[in-house]
């Protein structure tokens, strides 16, 4: 990915500068922090794991038991706990449900390495089986929104509305339909998640970073270090492709709802409109002032504009 050769490029001087220290700290936690310790941390009484196709996968399950279901997606590198400002509200009125991502989070990484965009579609309708759920409406967040987006077109008949937060959908930054070899540098920045490099790369994610918690900042760190995940992130760069989409997407039946920020450094928000006229009986709003995690920049207005959506749209 070009993204992510322009934040190696931006990230080099401070990669390296911790890379003494982060080597000795990376040997030293066995390959990353313990998921014991991690799990001890987060887990919450709404998770759980549960077996998936031979994967154990974290789960996290809020609201009414028979409410419509509502299935978020995260984010390359993140965690559930990225969608914690949408949750409090949905949950309110639908069953949420989180999810850890294959080579992510607490789940950690897949002994099969299912990391492929299409194989990570694949997998959630796996998951959805695996917890008796027919049918539910998707929201997720950058890849998040690419695996949705990928799941709606495959399994129409299993999506009630499909809500994309600046997914990745057509070509950008000169990823193509071949997998790129991540520089040696972005492999240790995976790997290792310097501090001081990981807290520079948030100015790529989030539109003001100085607002942003610690808590936050900790969490994001804490995940990225999960004992495999470093690995687990490099695997899916060396699997990740952008091929033309335009006939998957003509296959998406669902109402459609598309959000993106103006800032986004990542994926530009020029692809919004591109994407709206790809996908039949889809809205776009753009919010000039948010950034790539748009339902984190500001989860009060854009958890308000899903509402209106899931309950007008058919």
């Amino acid at each position: 990915m070009r993204t992510i050769l322009i934040i190696a490029g931006v990230l080099l001087a401070l990669v390296f500068l911790a890379l003494g220290a982060g080597y000795l700290w990376y040997q030293n936690q066995a390959g990353g922090e313990p998921a014991s310790a991690l799990e001890t941390r987060y887990l919450t009484g709404n998770d759980r794991f549960i077996d998936v196709s031979g994967a154990r996968v974290r789960v996290r399950e809020e609201g009414p038991v028979n409410g419509d279901v509502l299935i978020l997606i995260h984010g390359f590198s993140f965690s559930l706990e990225s969608w914690d400002g949408w949750a409090e509200r949905l949950s309110e009125d639908y069953r949420v449900i989180r999810y850890d991502l294959l080579g992510h989070g607490l789940t950690g990484p897949d002994p099969q390495e299912r990391y492929a965009p299409q194989a990570r579609a694949e997998f959630l309708a796996e998951l959805m089986d695996a917890l008796d759920i027919e049918h539910a409406s998707l929201a997720g967040s950058s890849l998040g929104g690419t695996i949705a987006w990928r799941f709606a077109a495959a399994f129409p008949d299993r999506v009630d509305h499909l809500i994309l937060v600046d997914p990745g959908v057509f070509q950008f930054n000169e990823v193509g339909d071949e997998p790129v070899e991540p520089p040696a540098a972005i492999q240790a920045f995976f790997q290792l998640a310097p501090d001081a490099a990981v807290r520079q790369s948030l100015a790529f994610v989030f539109a003001d970073p100085a607002a942003v918690s610690e808590a936050r900042v900790q969490t994001i760190i804490d995940m990225m270090r999960r004992e495999g995940n470093g690995e687990a992130f490099v695997e899916h760069i060396r699997q990740f492709t952008m091929p033309d989409p335009s006939a998957l997407l003509s296959q998406i039946t669902a109402p459609t709802l598309i959000l993106w920020g103006g800032r986004d450094l990542m994926i530009p928000a020029s692809h919004g409109p591109r994407v709206a006229a790809a996908i039949a009986n889809s809205q776009l709003i753009i919010y000039d002032d948010l950034a790539h995690a748009a339902h984190e920049d500001d989860p009060e207005r854009t958890v308000a504009d899903v509402l209106t959506f899931l309950e007008t749209s058919e």
